[in-house]
């Protein structure tokens, strides 16, 4: 009887201890631990991917703290993710919470991404704002919607290439290139047996041609010289062209001051052109001396003397020159 109360008292203690090595097993693979302090972390995002409750939570590579609940919001547009992070890890708040993947089917947990730590750290219940997971399959849906309209793309390339054969690289237009290019090839044949004709035509004349250079060489130092000597006419010349230049000058000036003089009526020019009777009598006074002279040349002087006398003018006040009867 005692023997089986032992057995029973030993297989009980035996099992207590297995589930209490069982439940510290556990505890250690979460990486949590019952003798830290901890305080909480609210964590809003939009998604939260395949985060589950207890996952990790890893600064600078190291486990932090776990993931305590995950709780929707009433609208359903948002999620709070509570975290229980040790007390001796402080997080600043200038640090960034995003939730990762550990390799490419691994599990997900919450990255704390430090930058400056200029920041207060966080305190207990502190609200904090975390970067939604990378979704594969979003991606892949966005990948096949591009697909799809790389596809159509494509059909339309392949459309407009076939147009442009029917329409460019037809038979017809084929054939057009072909006689361009035979054209082309023509004319380069003429050019070049023109090239050689100026090159045979250039050495047959180059004596000639030289003679032409030399020449042209000969009269550009001619020219070189007359620019010289005139230079150096102007130079030994210049005050006499200076002074004929102010002569020209003063005599201008003594013309138009006599111009002016006349205008205004002084002077003999003057006197005539502004007073009427007196430009008659100059006008007769020359009509008689053109008759005179003509009588003068048509009988000379001594017929003039004893022949009968000349016409009278036509103006009988006028000056008439008396002639001997």
């Amino acid at each position: 009887m005692e023997k089986s109360r032992l057995e029973i008292k030993v297989g009980l203690f035996v099992f207590v201890c297995l589930a209490v090595l069982a439940a510290m097993m556990v505890q250690f693979n979460k990486g949590a631990s019952l003798l830290h302090d901890t305080y909480i972390l609210r964590l809003n995002t939009a998604n939260v991917g395949g985060l589950k409750h207890e996952a990790g939570v890893l600064l600078a590579g190291v486990q932090v703290g776990t993931v305590k609940d995950i709780q929707l919001a009433p609208d359903g547009k948002s999620v709070t993710i509570f975290l229980k992070i040790y007390k001796k890890f402080p997080i600043y708040g200038d640090a960034r919470f995003v939730i990762e993947q550990a390799g490419f089917l691994g599990d997900q947990y919450v990255s704390v991404l430090p930058t400056e730590n200029k920041a207060a750290p966080f305190e207990d219940g502190a609200e904090v704002t975390c970067q939604e997971p990378f979704d594969l399959q979003e991606v892949a849906r966005g990948a096949a919607g591009f697909i799809k309209r790389m596809d159509e793309t494509a059909k339309k390339i392949d459309a407009s290439v076939t147009d442009l054969r029917a329409q460019v690289l037809n038979a017809e237009t084929l054939a057009n290139f072909g006689n361009a290019i035979t054209n082309m090839r023509i004319f380069t044949e003429q050019a070049l047996g023109t090239v050689k004709d100026i090159s045979a035509l250039v050495g047959s004349n180059g004596t000639q041609i030289g003679i032409v250079v030399s020449n042209a060489v000969a009269f550009s130092d001619g020219l070189n010289q007359l620019e010289d000597s005139a230079r150096l006419a102007l130079a030994t010349n210049s005050a006499k062209i200076d002074e004929a230049t102010k002569n020209l000058a003063d005599t201008s000036a003594i013309f138009k001051q006599l111009a002016v003089d006349i205008q205004g009526g002084k002077g003999l020019a003057g006197t005539v052109l502004q007073n009427p009777a007196l430009a008659t009598n100059v006008q007769d006074i020359a009509a008689n001396l053109a008759i005179t002279s003509s009588n003068l040349n048509r009988l000379g002087l001594w017929g003039i003397l004893w022949s009968h006398p000349p016409p009278a003018t036509n103006h009988p006040t006028s000056a008439q020159p008396r002639t001997r009867r």
